[in-house]
């Protein structure tokens, strides 16, 4: 399938990270440039983790950007980019090494999942429109069901449903509740077999504008304030306009994390994400310990949160030394 190409400028960031022009990528004219976030439901063995990262680093055309495991989620988010066609193999090789190495009738984990392969989304960068990401998801959800028989729900611009929008409410239930959700006729996956795969579970591909993994360490073990928290920021109870949140448990660390996904980085800054945690975790005497951020982020983020800490005036990002010399 023609993911297509147009004249026109490569970007060199994006709203999940900073990412190679063209050029970078080792081409020497422009090129449509899709970046995809698999999450796998595996962040424990250190060896299937180096096996599904090499099967991305493998895949012509694919380049792999970034890559973090979570013990404490038993996840691991990889970050890559190319034209369409390398984007699809590269997944379709990761799908190759999870659906064989993951079996979730054993895996736990404190963040929610229902997939080996849980949620695969597709971002435009450059030379390529949502549009043509809508056609990259629908293309690698109908080869996922029909080479491994996992069933592909499709989620965000990919899906016309409006009750299949929002990852969350299609992972609702988690894999242990999928047989039950899939019997309805409401739950009919888009592409592959109407019962779950018997180690995989299903998957959820879609295509979406870029957000930022965001977490924040609470100094102390009570998952009861995490989740209070989580439910003061996230939108759907009210919160902030562009963020999702939940409170988790970090076993390996006893700490209390909420953890969040930042949608719009520009209309919802970091920096107000983490001054609201903090007065809410202070009604429950509670600090800070420290915050992450899980893959890649946007320059264009930090500097927002800089210029907010440090209350500089009239600061432009033609005096970021990096971007000065990216530009000439």
């Amino acid at each position: 399938m023609d993911y297509g190409t147009r004249d026109g400028c490569a970007s060199t960031v994006n709203d999940e990270g900073w990412i190679p022009t063209p050029e970078r990528l080792g081409h020497n004219t422009p090129m449509p440039i899709i970046e995809s976030i698999p999450n796998v439901s595996e962040g424990r063995r250190p060896d299937v983790i180096d096996r599904l990262a090499d099967a991305i680093r493998g895949t012509p055309g694919a380049r792999l950007l970034d890559y973090s495991a979570d013990a404490s989620h038993n996840r691991s988010v990889f970050t890559l980019a190319g034209d369409g066609v390398a984007v699809k193999a590269a997944i379709l090789a990761l799908f190759d090494v999870a659906v064989t190495a993951i079996d979730l009738r054993t895996h736990k984990g404190e963040h929610p999942r229902l997939g080996a392969v849980d949620v695969v989304p597709f971002v435009p960068i450059a030379d390529v429109t949502m549009a043509e990401c809508v056609a990259l998801a629908k293309d690698v959800g109908a080869a996922v069901a029909d080479r491994f028989r996992v069933p592909v729900f499709l989620y965000e611009e990919a899906s016309a449903n409006p009750a299949r929008k929002n990852l969350e409410d299609i992972r609702r239930g988690e894999f242990e509740g999928l047989a039950a959700k899939m019997s309805s006729p409401a739950w009919v996956p888009d592409f592959g077999p109407s019962a779950p795969h018997e180690t995989a579970g299903a998957s959820v591909i879609g295509a979406r504008m870029p957000l930022i993994a965001y977490n924040i360490n609470l100094n102390t073990n009570r998952l009861d304030v995490a989740r209070r928290i989580a439910a003061a920021i996230r939108h759907s109870s009210g919160g902030l306009r562009y963020v999702k949140a939940m409170g988790v448990m970090l076993d390996d660390r006893n700490l209390a994390q909420v953890s969040m996904n930042l949608t719009n980085y520009e209309k919802t800054p970091i920096f107000r994400v983490f001054e609201m945690v903090k007065r809410e975790a202070e009604r429950y005497g509670v600090t800070i310990l420290e915050s992450e951020i899980v893959g890649l982020v946007p320059a264009a983020a930090l500097v927002r949160s800089a210029e907010f800490y440090l209350q500089l005036d009239r600061f432009g990002d033609e005096q970021i030394l990096e971007k000065k010399l990216d530009d000439s």
